[in-house]
C-alpha cells in the first residue's frame, strides 16, 4: 500500500513537472513567433519631437524592426536624449505601442554655436533638428554657462533661480509661464523677464518669488483684459519688498 502511494505520488510529480516543461516551450515558441513578425512601431505620449523622428534617432523604421525583441526596443528609446521612460507593449501580433514619458525640459539656454535644453533635473540636452520648443522660456545670460556641456548635470545660483520663477509661474498662472518669453539672468545680477505680448520689461530682482510672482500676475491679467497701465509705460519693477512700481523712462537732454 505504502509502495503504491509512493508510486502515485512520484506518478503526480513527474506529470506536473512535464505539464510545466511544455507550458515553457509553447511560450517561448509563441515569443519567438511574435519576434519574428514585428512589421511596425506606434509612438504616443511624444511632444518634443514627432513619431517619425523618434523612430529616426533610435533606428527602429518600419524595415529595420523584424527580429528585434520588445527588450531591444524599450532599451534604443531609454536612451534617446528626450526620454525619461519607454513602455513597450505589442498592439497585435505585428504592431508594437512605445509609450514615452519625456524630460520635463524647463528652459532653453542660449549658448554659441548651439542652444540646449536644461530639464528639470539639471541636466543639459541637446537641442536635436525639428524638436517643438514653443512655450518654453529662454535662459539667457548665466554666469558659469562656459561650463556647460551636452548630457551632463548643471546646478548653478542661476540656474536655481530660473527654476524658482518657472515653478512659482506654473503654481500661480499656467497661462502666465506659457507667456513667459526670456528669463534675463544678467550674469548673477537683477533678474529681467520678457513676457510675449508686453512689450516692456519686467525687473524682476531675485528671491521672493512666489510673493513677486502673485503680485505681477495680478497686474498682468489686468493688463491683458485691457488695461492700459503698462502700455504707457517702460517698465515694471518688483526689487522692492512688498512694492510694484510702473515707470517711465526719462528722457536726459544735452
Amino acid at each position: 500500500m505504502e509502495r503504491e502511494t509512493k508510486i502515485k505520488i512520484f506518478g503526480t510529480a513527474f506529470f506536473i513537472i512535464l505539464l510545466m516543461v511544455l507550458s515553457y516551450l509553447i511560450y517561448k515558441s509563441n515569443e519567438v513567433k511574435r519576434i519574428n513578425v514585428i512589421e511596425k512601431v506606434h509612438v504616443t505620449g511624444n511632444k518634443l519631437l514627432a513619431e517619425k523622428d523618434y523612430l529616426n534617432f533610435t533606428k527602429l523604421n518600419n524595415s529595420q524592426v523584424k527580429g528585434l525583441t520588445l527588450p531591444v526596443i524599450k532599451d534604443r528609446f531609454e536612451k534617446h536624449p528626450y526620454v525619461l521612460r519607454a513602455d513597450v507593449k505589442f498592439i497585435n501580433e505585428k504592431e508594437v505601442q512605445i509609450f514615452v514619458t519625456e524630460k520635463k525640459i524647463y528652459g532653453v539656454i542660449i549658448k554659441e554655436p548651439d542652444p540646449l535644453f536644461i530639464s528639470e533635473n539639471f541636466e543639459v540636452l541637446p537641442v536635436i533638428p525639428n524638436t517643438k520648443i514653443t512655450e518654453i522660456p529662454v535662459l539667457s545670460n548665466l554666469k558659469e554657462r562656459a561650463k556647460l556641456k551636452p548630457l551632463s548635470k548643471f546646478k548653478t545660483p542661476d540656474i536655481l533661480q530660473a527654476f524658482k520663477i518657472i515653478d512659482a509661474s506654473r503654481f500661480t498662472n499656467t497661462k502666465m509661464l506659457k507667456s513667459l518669453a526670456e528669463i534675463n539672468l544678467r550674469n548673477g545680477g537683477d533678474v529681467v523677464l520678457m513676457f510675449s505680448g508686453l512689450n516692456i520689461p519686467v525687473i524682476f530682482g531675485r528671491g521672493n518669488e512666489a510673493i513677486k510672482t502673485v503680485c505681477l500676475e495680478a497686474v498682468l491679467s489686468n493688463y491683458f483684459e485691457g488695461n492700459t497701465l503698462l502700455a504707457e509705460s517702460s517698465y515694471l519693477d518688483l526689487r522692492f519688498n512688498n512694492e510694484l512700481y510702473i515707470g517711465r523712462m526719462k528722457k536726459t537732454e544735452l
